[in-house]
């Protein structure tokens, strides 16, 4: 977990001043997420809106990872995207459109899908990690790579007008193998997604990291939060942590706390 080493301009403590009032936040907790690296993979509908709000809050330096070109059909949910975007990079696009948001953080973009050969080298970087990709491929290969270097981790994914929030601490808490030994299949491009649904869940894996990050709050630790938003039901379910899962089985935790990743369709 990131310390408060990092001294705060004039103009951050302008920017932040209200999140600084909250009771349990003030400058440290500033400081904590000025000094912490943020890791958001699949960056669309999902990720671009949690890295909008990471960037909102303060975070230092984001890592933006997401190959492909933006499609017209992705507008009505990726709020970082504009229109004369289509058919280019939209990781360049979001890391532009968050430059130009918040001047104050890093943001680094990586045009590419997350795989085996770049995954230990993105997740040693970052001090924690927000799990937004599209499909079980990538949501593993991040899974796997945050138990192994001992990462938080923000599990998040959406279906329709349902969503899931995981909070995945390694040695503390179950891992997203734990939940999904055996992966569902389903058609990336074959559901429906509204923007305000990919938008509340993005909100709430944000608010799910910088809580972890700034000390704030109490963290969704070993619990699974369902939502289905078409009735606004909300409900915890406790998650069952596997004691012989092949990926955290017998893993313990690094540190006091650490910090999560997302379950997310974009």
């Amino acid at each position: 977990m990131p310390t408060p080493h990092a001294i705060l301009s004039p103009t951050e403590r302008e920017r932040y001043r209200r999140q600084m009032q909250l009771p349990g936040f003030g400058q440290e907790s500033q400081e904590r997420l000025k000094s912490a690296t943020a890791l958001v993979t699949g960056v669309g509908g999902l990720g671009g809106t949690a890295a909008l709000y990471l960037a909102a809050a303060g975070v230092g330096r984001l890592i933006l990872v997401r190959g492909g070109n933006l499609q017209r059909d992705d507008l009505n949910r990726q709020v970082l995207m504009t229109d004369d975007w289509v058919g280019k990079p939209r990781v360049f696009k979001a890391q532009q459109a968050l430059a130009a948001f918040n001047p104050d953080i890093e943001i680094e973009a990586v045009c590419e899908y997350v795989t085996a050969e770049n995954i230990d080298g993105l997740v040693q970087r970052a001090d924690i990690a927000l799990d937004c990709a599209f499909d079980f491929k990538e949501r593993d290969l991040l899974n796997a790579a945050c138990v192994r270097w001992g990462k938080p981790m923000v599990e998040a994914a959406m279906n329709a007008m349902e969503g899931y929030l995981l909070t995945v601490i390694p040695g503390k808490t179950p891992c997203l193998s734990c939940l999904f030994p055996e992966k569902p299949e389903w058609d990336c491009w074959g559901f429906g997604v509204l923007g305000a649904v990919s938008g509340t869940l993005a909100c709430l894996a944000a608010l799910e990291a910088i809580k972890l990050v700034a000390g704030l709050g109490e963290p969704l630790l070993g619990q699974l939060l369902t939502m289905d938003l078409a009735r606004a039901e909300f409900a915890k379910r406790r998650a069952y942590h596997d004691p012989d899962c092949p990926v955290c089985g017998g893993v313990k935790a690094k540190g006091d706390r650490t910090i999560p990743v997302v379950m997310a369709r974009s």
